[in-house]
């Protein structure tokens, strides 16, 4: 099984429930684990043949930019279903962490796994 995947992908967005958190953007960071065969790719050396990450992070930001979200379970859900509706992915594996939502922590969040692994 091959995996491409993006760390810490950092975007603002209005996300929670208390009152002031409706009013300003917060940085959402996500991790996205995705399954693919990259051998094609490999002997292709053509992006066409595989996940362009690239694409998947400019689409990730794109949709949660223009979103508001009251929880970070809303927002990991819809990433995985956009994921696996416009790019065809059969497996991944989201994080979304909320940096400074807890003062004692250095984030909290939300892990969901969706699909089949190959």
């Amino acid at each position: 099984m091959d995996i491409i995947f993006i760390r810490e992908l950092r975007i603002e967005t209005i996300i929670g429930i208390y009152d002031w958190e409706r009013t300003v953007k917060q940085i959402v960071m996500l991790d996205v684990e995705m399954v693919a065969d990259i051998r094609r790719a490999a002997a292709s050396q053509s992006v066409t043949d595989t996940l362009d990450y690239h694409a998947i992070a400019l689409r990730l930001d794109e949709f949660v930019r223009e979103q508001q979200f009251l929880l970070l379970e809303t927002l990991a859900q819809s990433c995985a279903d956009l994921l696996q509706r416009e790019f065809n992915i059969t497996w991944l594996r989201l994080r979304v962490t909320k940096p400074g939502a807890v003062a004692a922590a250095q984030g909290v969040g939300v892990q969901i796994e969706r699909g089949v692994q190959a």
